[in-house]
């Protein structure tokens, strides 16, 4: 699977759509997290948009080696404090011990990692702790050839803001609510679900 997003990398920070969606799951979560994770952190949009939260540590986790030596790159400039570590590896299961995350987000690769994604993070966040990640909409995503043979068959793309929803919660988490991100670009529409649940 990794050779597959290793030859994405190149191009994968020319997408505005991705730091539009990483901002907006970071809004989710409370300012001074001890220690934020950024599973299948790409090129870290959302582990560098995390640091206005003033974090103690964040993590960043991606299973492709190109895309993590792009975001340790700009992270000479983006993170001159080296509050960010990152990982190259799977995101599920994360390398974080039970209970020892205050939040985890994931910027639209569920539909990669499938629903033993979401227990892994209900694992590693300690009670209260916040999670934040985006998915596409079933009437949108439409996958096919080799990206679609990578998704996992566990996991429904929800077709509404209150399936996105209920992903968390069939998960086990509390208080999950979810938010249309959309924006046209590139001359076409894009479209999220932005969801929000506590553990």
């Amino acid at each position: 699977m990794s050779s597959a997003f290793d030859e994405m990398a190149a191009g994968y920070d020319d997408d505005p759509f991705h730091p539009l969606v990483a901002d907006k799951l970071i809004s989710f979560v409370p300012e001074r997290p001890a220690l934020l994770v950024d599973a299948a952190t790409g090129t870290g949009a959302a582990a560098f948009a995390a640091l206005r939260l003033s974090p103690g540590a964040v993590l960043g986790v991606d299973i492709s080696a190109s895309m993590v030596d792009l975001a340790r790159t700009k992270a000479t400039s983006l993170d001159p404090a080296g509050v960010i570590s990152w990982q190259v590896g799977p995101a599920v299961p994360l390398p974080v011990p039970d209970a020892g995350a205050d939040a985890v987000v994931c910027a639209s690769a569920l539909h990669f990692l499938g629903a033993t994604a979401l227990a892994d993070w209900a694992r590693v966040l300690r009670p209260g702790g916040v999670l934040a990640f985006s998915i596409s909409s079933s009437a949108r995503f439409k996958p096919g050839g080799s990206m679609g043979e990578l998704m996992p068959r566990d996991l429904r793309i929800p077709g509404s803001e209150a399936e996105a929803a209920g992903l968390a919660t069939a998960a086990g988490f509390s208080a999950a609510s979810a938010e249309t991100v959309a924006a046209h670009m590139g001359g076409r529409e894009r479209l999220v679900f932005a969801v929000r649940a506590v553990r």
